[in-house]
C-alpha cells in the first residue's frame, strides 16, 4: 500500500512542477512598439507558480520517502 501511495505522491509532484513551471512563465508578457519594451508582470500569478512548485517538492520528497522505506 505505501509503494501505490509513493507513486501517487511522485506523479503528483511531477503535475504540480508542470503547472507551477508554466504558471511563473505565463505571467509575465512584453511587448516591443517601436523600439520600446512594455511589460507587464503578474505578481499574484508568480507567487501561485512558486507555491505549486514547493508544494511538488514536498510530495516528491513524501513519495522517494515511501518508496525506499524498508518494508517490516
Amino acid at each position: 500500500m505505501k509503494t501505490v501511495i509513493g507513486i501517487i505522491l511522485i506523479v503528483a509532484a511531477l503535475f504540480l512542477g508542470y503547472l507551477g513551471v508554466n504558471q511563473v512563465q505565463e505571467s509575465a508578457n512584453s511587448v516591443e512598439i517601436l523600439g520600446v519594451e512594455l511589460s507587464a508582470e503578474d505578481k499574484g500569478g508568480k507567487e501561485t507558480g512558486y507555491i505549486h512548485m514547493g508544494l511538488g517538492v514536498v510530495a516528491l520528497a513524501g513519495g522517494i520517502f515511501l518508496l525506499s522505506k524498508k518494508k517490516d
